[in-house]
């Protein structure tokens, strides 16, 4: 054990830990330097008791913000680590496309102080078998993977898959995303049984415009699932959600 101990310490030496978001050189792993640190918006309550968009203020117990009013989304809400800015879009990218694998622990880090009460399963957002082939793996299935180790709560990711490649969302209004994501997602055969009455937890990197995660939350309350709350590292607030 001291012989595997020295050679941790070697390792450190070597290869320090970095920022996730910068680079710089750091403490620990999975932490940020004081700037970047600085930068992030952390996202909690007060919130919209059916979305989970931040509010200024507390409105009070059971206030919906007003997209929730005229058109109540079919999942029970969306909880985000951070909002998405300059420095959570960098550890995203560094996930999704630069293969820093490290960054999903990082991410579900951050998310599991979020984790709803009563959670029974995580289930990741699914990526078409074309979109992994080419990409080697789904960002969204290696953060549930890492927040099932750090919460105990079970992951699953093959019970809802993504049946039909999609295009890219951004752009589109709300019908054209509605109509792009139409029968993208089906549940495996076996799947039913694992969600009846259960609160499922969908998980992804970044929320936008929320078209996805309709898709998927109709699809796994089809197959009996009770709940289904999103949970995902940044979420896009204003303007910028375009998915």
């Amino acid at each position: 054990m001291a012989a595997l101990a020295s050679l941790a310490r070697l390792a450190d030496l070597a290869l320090p830990p970095r920022c996730p978001g910068c680079g710089e050189v750091i403490a620990a792993p999975h932490r940020f330097c004081a700037r970047c640190w600085g930068s992030l918006r952390f996202l909690g309550p007060p919130w919209c008791a059916g979305c989970q968009l931040p509010f200024e203020f507390d409105r009070g117990e059971g206030a919906l913000c007003g997209e929730c009013l005229a058109d109540p989304p079919p999942h029970d809400g969306v909880r985000a680590a951070v909002a998405y800015g300059d420095v959570a879009r960098e550890v995203a990218l560094k996930l999704k496309y630069s293969g820093k694998l490290a960054c999903a622990e990082t991410m579900a880090r951050a998310m599991a102080r979020l984790m709803p009460e009563g959670a029974d399963l995580l289930v990741p957002v699914p990526l078409h078998r074309w979109r992994i082939w080419s990409r080697g793996f789904n960002q969204a299935a290696l953060i549930a993977g890492a927040l099932s180790r750090a919460t105990r709560v079970p992951a699953n990711v093959e019970l809802l898959r993504r049946v039909k490649a999609t295009p890219v969302l951004r752009g589109l209004g709300p019908r054209g995303r509605a109509k792009a994501v139409a029968g993208a997602f089906a549940l495996a055969s076996d799947a039913k049984p694992k969600l009846a009455g259960k609160t499922v937890v969908l998980i992804d990197d970044v929320h936008t415009s929320g078209a996805t995660a309709a898709a998927c939350a109709r699809v796994l309350k089809r197959g009996g699932a009770a709940k289904v709350i999103l949970l995902c590292w940044a979420r896009v607030l204003g303007d910028e959600a375009l998915d």
